[in-house]
């Protein structure tokens, strides 16, 4: 089962690698991990992804507070959340098929950030089935380029991380 997880953690140099250092020990799999400040000066929020089931992630858990610089762990997989990720695809585009994609990237709610001769960059944001549904539509035209953030995830309502 696929867990997500949300950790604070003091925003200095080696934490990162300390984390994925566990996960490699741990010998987990990483499926999406998304790092950036959070509200609170100092402090990193970092969304990771990962697959397993309850008892395995919860020894995760356990050891990601062992570490010095994480501050709190919660896994949200259970909860009412906001989840959103980002992507960037840069997209064959010939004068035959751009009116084409252009009807796609309006049906997705997709915006336009590049254009060149032979290519659309196209950025959009959403859930992950959203994302997928818009790539797997793009890929007959040629994909070139493309990436993607990963799970950024908030709880619903007036709640913070618990």
């Amino acid at each position: 089962m696929r867990h997500t997880l949300v950790a604070l953690m003091e925003d200095k140099p080696g934490v990162l690698n300390r984390v994925a250092s566990l996960f490699r020990r741990r010998n987990f799999n990483i499926e999406s991990l998304t790092v950036g400040h959070s509200e609170m000066p100092g402090i990193s929020r970092m969304t990771i992804v990962t697959e397993g089931d309850g008892r395995t992630v919860e020894q995760v858990v356990k050891q990601l507070y062992k570490l010095i610089n994480v501050t709190k762990v919660t896994d949200v997989t259970h909860d009412a959340t906001v989840i959103r990720e980002l992507a960037l695809i840069k997209v064959h585009a010939t004068s035959h098929n751009r009116a084409e994609i252009l009807q796609l990237v309006d049906i997705f709610r997709a915006q336009v950030v590049d254009v060149a001769v032979n290519s659309l960059t196209i950025e959009i944001t959403g859930d992950e089935d959203k994302v997928d549904g818009f790539i797997a539509l793009l890929r007959p035209y040629g994909i070139m380029e493309m990436a993607r953030t990963g799970r950024v995830v908030m709880l619903r309502g007036s709640n913070g991380t618990k």
